[in-house]
C-alpha cells in the first residue's frame, strides 16, 4: 500500500513477547491478504481487474471488496461527493508519486478528465456481488479508505491472540487497544504540517479508538509560492486549498482514514459540521490560514503543546 507498518504491544503473564511476536506476524499477513484484494499496484488485484473492465462488463468480487466500496460510495454521498474513490481517472496528471514531477497539469487536461470522475459512475449489483464503471476511461482507488481497513483487520487479529494493550499502524492510520499497564491511554501526536517530520503541536489520548491524519506535506511541492499536494478536490481536478491537516478520532481506522480526506477537501467549517453528525467521530484541523480547529467531542481531549509552525 506504499506505506510503513508499525506494531507495539504490552506482554501479560497470558501472552509472552514471543505469543506478541506471532501475532503480529499473522496480522501483517492479513494486511498483505487485503493489499493483494484492494491496491492498484498488482493487475490481478480486484480493484485491477474493475479498472480494466472498465465500460465494458461487471467483475465479481469478494464481499470484503464490496463491502468497502459499498463504504466509499456512502462517504460520497455524505461528503458533497469530496470523498471519491473515482479520483483514480485524474492519475498520470499530477505526479506526486514515485514519478514526482514539480509541475501542474494544465486546465484543459484536467477539465478532460474531470468528465470521468464521479461516484455515481460506480454500479453495485449486491445481487451477483459485481461491480462495473459506467464509462471506459473511469477508474477507482481505494487508497484513502484500504489502509483502514487493513488496520482494522490487524487489529482483529490481535484481538482474537489474546492481546489486550497494543497498537496498529500503517503510515498514517493508527489504532490503540486498551490502556498500558498503569492505567494510562496511549498517545497519539498530531504533526505540526510546516515542521520537519517528528515534530507536533498537539496530542490525543487514544483507547479503543483510530486516529488518522491527512496533510498536505506529504508527496507535494511548491511552485511559484504555492503548494501542490496529493489530496485532490475530485470537484475540481485540483489539489484541495481549504486545509494543511485534517486529524480524526473515530471508532474504526476505515472510518477515520476516508472522513479525513472528506473534511479535508471540505474545509474546516463544513468539514466539522460533517464530523458532528457522525456518531463517535472527532476532528482536529490546521486550515489553510495556519487556524487550529477542534471538534466538541475533542475539545476535552485534545492537548495543544504549541502552535503550528507558519509557512507555504
Amino acid at each position: 500500500m506504499g506505506t510503513h507498518l508499525a506494531f507495539a504491544a504490552y506482554t501479560t503473564k497470558e501472552v509472552d513477547a514471543k505469543h506478541v511476536r506471532l501475532a503480529f506476524d499473522a496480522a501483517i499477513a492479513e494486511i498483505r491478504r487485503v493489499e493483494n484484494l484492494m491496491t492498484t499496484w498488482r493487475a490481478d488485484s480486484e480493484i485491477s481487474r474493475i479498472n480494466a473492465a472498465a465500460g465494458k462488463s461487471a467483475v465479481v468480487v469478494g464481499d470484503e471488496t464490496l463491502q468497502v466500496i459499498r463504504d466509499s460510495i456512502h462517504t460520497s454521498e455524505i461528503s458533497e461527493g469530496t470523498f471519491d474513490i473515482t479520483f483514480q481517472s485524474l492519475h498520470g496528471l499530477w505526479k506526486f508519486d514515485e514519478d514526482l514531477d514539480p509541475h501542474v497539469p494544465s486546465d484543459t487536461a484536467i477539465k478532460a478528465r474531470l468528465a470521468f470522475v464521479g461516484f455515481k459512475k460506480i454500479l453495485v449489483n449486491d445481487r451477483d456481488k459485481s461491480v462495473k464503471l459506467a464509462q471506459e476511461k473511469t477508474q477507482i482507488s481505494l487508497g484513502g479508505i484500504a489502509k483502514g481497513y487493513a488496520v482494522d483487520r490487524a487489529v482483529t487479529i490481535l484481538d482474537s491472540a489474546g492481546l489486550s494493550s497494543f497498537f496498529v499502524q500503517a503510515g498514517g492510520d493508527l489504532f490503540a487497544r486498551g490502556t498500558k499497564p498503569d492505567g494510562a491511554e496511549w498517545q497519539a501526536g498530531i504533526r505540526d504540517p510546516r515542521s520537519p517530520e517528528g515534530k507536533w503541536f498537539a496530542k490525543v489520548p487514544l483507547s479503543d479508538h483510530a486516529f488518522s491524519t491527512a496533510g498536505d506535506y506529504e508527496r507535494s511541492y511548491v511552485v511559484g509560492g504555492k503548494r501542490f499536494h496529493h489530496i485532490l478536490d475530485p470537484r475540481t481536478g485540483y489539489p484541495a486549498g481549504a486545509c494543511r491537516s485534517v486529524t480524526i478520532w473515530a471508532k474504526s481506522a476505515l472510518v477515520a482514514d476516508e472522513i479525513d480526506d472528506a473534511v479535508f477537501i471540505l474545509g474546516p467549517k463544513r468539514g466539522l459540521e460533517l464530523v458532528e453528525k457522525l456518531d463517535g467521530v472527532g476532528a482536529v484541523i490546521v486550515d489553510a490560514k495556519n487556524n487550529v480547529w477542534v471538534s466538541q467531542r475533542l475539545r476535552e481531549k485534545v492537548e495543544l503543546v504549541n502552535a503550528p509552525t507558519e509557512g507555504i
